[in-house]
């Protein structure tokens, strides 16, 4: 007989289902004799941007490819909108922007456009999709003679053209400029600000940090942290410390308190937990030491952290 516990368990469960835009429970995913997801559970809430982080083989692009039904799970249960995520009616409510996307090289930028907007029953004009995606100008050159990035700033407006509800972004950034990634994100916020939900893989944890409402990360197909940037860096203790000096690596290396040392460029940056009593043994040890700089642990910090400590176990 169930127990209280098992009833209210059950009862959070469907909650959270029906709350819940897609979902994943104890989700496995095999290749042959490579398991690529490892018991995963996720939760995508209305309205918010998820960053899925991890190194390469991570599982990131296989997840996804479970959530838009291009791939059945091996066990467990994958839902999008509470349905099983190969049903038509999902499709119109989602859009998605994949690495592996290709499309015919013949077509003109604009015919792209008209023809995945095709398959939606409201999507956004030819105009502002252009615009969002920074393709104003282009509209009537062949993909072919697209260069790298403006390919990628396609594959874009082809994931928001139909106006989706759940918007997949695979590395949507990759091979852009520093001026086109911006732009990127700013597009990526309007999609949020007018309740649409996202869920982002990127190798850039600056992005990650900069748009995300939550953060999982996966290692082997299997999550090993979760919250938010603030939460995820809270995890990687201690300060960072920039400065230049007249001191060596290995002087710096033995000094009490730094975790690690590495030069950057004409200068020289250190770990610590003992911040305070590492820069009284420096200043001690080098009265012409300049240029100091203190910082928190960054996302990227964290993420190397945590990657670090998966090695191990």
């Amino acid at each position: 007989m169930a127990t209280m516990m098992d009833w209210q368990a059950a009862e959070k469960r469907q909650s959270q289902a029906q709350v819940a835009v897609a979902t994943m429970e104890g989700v496995n995913k095999s290749y042959d004799n490579i398991q690529a997801l490892r018991s995963l559970d996720l939760n995508i809430r209305p309205g918010e941007l998820i960053a899925l982080l991890g190194p390469n083989g991570a599982g990131k692009t296989t997840a996804v490819k479970l959530m838009l039904g291009l791939l059945p799970p091996t066990s467990g249960q994958v839902r999008v909108f509470g349905q099983d995520p190969t049903q038509p009616a999902n499709r119109v409510r989602t859009g998605a922007m994949l690495q592996v996307g290709r499309v015919p090289e013949t077509l003109r930028v604009r015919e792209h456009i008209d023809l995945f907007s095709s398959y939606y029953p409201n999507p956004m004009p030819l105009k502002a999709v252009l615009t969002a995606a920074g393709l104003d100008g282009l509209e009537n050159r062949k993909f072919a003679e697209l260069s790298g990035g403006q390919r990628q700033r396609v594959l874009f407006a082809l994931a928001i053209c139909g106006n989706p509800d759940l918007l997949f972004l695979d590395e949507p950034t990759a091979g852009l400029d520093v001026e086109a990634r911006r732009m990127v994100w700013d597009q990526v916020r309007k999609q949020i600000e007018a309740g649409k939900t996202v869920l982002l893989t990127t190798h850039y944890l600056e992005e990650a940090d900069a748009l995300a409402d939550r953060i999982v990360v996966i290692h082997k197909g299997a999550l090993v942290a979760e919250g938010t940037a603030a939460e995820i860096k809270a995890r990687s203790s201690g300060k960072k410390i920039r400065f230049c000096s007249q001191l060596s690596l290995d002087q710096l290396r033995a000094v009490p308190g730094v975790t690690s040392v590495k030069r950057d460029r004409e200068a020289f940056e250190i770990a610590t937990t003992e911040v305070e009593d590492v820069l009284r043994r420096l200043l001690a040890s080098d009265r012409s030491l300049a240029g100091l700089e203190v910082s928190g642990a960054g996302l990227e910090d964290a993420f190397l952290s945590l990657m670090k400590d998966e090695t191990k176990n």
